[in-house]
Order: structure tokens, then sequence, then C-alpha cells
């Protein structure tokens, strides 16, 4: 385990994953405004993106849910709050970063629970990062840039 990730117990990890799934909720309501909001031709293609990526976002908060009351906790209901934006670009910069975000704490997450021994958990959340990574290329590409680094 890096240094960087000090151990923490199950209810640490199950504040954490709450944590997270504030996260999804709010990556849910970004996707569903945007995809409907965004204009331009030259967008048209990653609107119609942003509302698969809002069903995979939904897909993960059940999966981060569940996890939490696997570890006893009560899922919260609460999301982070949700920039909204005039201009196509400032929406796509700010799902861009909010992935990036959200990848660097998946990240975290999985040393966290593999330092716990949950592993399961941590395939979970896995699984989660393959989506977010194809959503942060997504997003990059319709800005016409490179996916950026996630530094942990």
């Amino acid at each position: 385990m890096p240094e960087s990730t000090p151990a923490i117990t199950r209810a640490q990890l199950a504040a954490l994953l709450n944590e997270d799934l504030s996260r999804e909720y709010q990556a849910i309501i970004a996707y569903v405004v945007y995809s409907q909001a965004i204009k331009g031709a030259a967008y048209m293609s990653i609107a119609d993106q942003l509302a698969i990526h809002a069903a995979e976002e939904l897909k993960h908060a059940l999966t981060i849910a569940r996890q939490i009351d696997y570890l006893g906790a009560m899922p919260n209901a609460t999301p982070k709050p949700v920039k909204l934006a005039e201009s196509t670009e400032e929406m796509l910069r700010a799902d861009l970063q909010n992935e990036v975000d959200t990848i660097r704490n998946y990240r975290t997450r999985v040393r966290q629970c593999e330092a716990l021994g949950e592993f399961a958990i941590a395939e979970h959340i896995r699984e989660i990062l393959l989506d977010e990574q194809d959503h942060l290329i997504d997003l990059a590409t319709a800005l016409g840039e490179d996916a950026p680094a996630v530094g942990d």
C-alpha cells in the first residue's frame, strides 16, 4: 500500500463511499441536464454520449450504494452541487473536471479497500473506473483535446 493511503476503518470507508455516491448523483444530474442543454451541430454527438453516461452513472450509484449497505451504513441521498453553465464548452469542462476528480477518488478508494481486505469492493470500483475513464476520453475528445493525466 502506498504511504499516501493511510489505513481506514470500515465505517470510514462507508463514509468515503457516501461522498463518492454524492459525486455519482451529481454526475447523473449533470449528464441529464447537459445532454439536453448542449447546443450546436458540432456537439450533437457528445450530447448523445452524455445521455448514455447518465445511465452508466446511475448504475455506478446503485453499485456504490450496495457497497455502503454491505458495510453496514445507510447510503445518502444528497448530490454534490451541479455547475450550470451557459456555454457548451463550460458544461463539458465542468464534466471533464468532475471525471478527473472522480477517477482520482476511486483510485484512492481501491487502495483503501485493499488495505482493509475488501477486495470485492475494490473490484466493483475498478469496474466503475473503466467507465469513468471512457467518460473522460469522450469529454476531452469533444473539446478537441487529449485526455488529461489524472494524478493520484
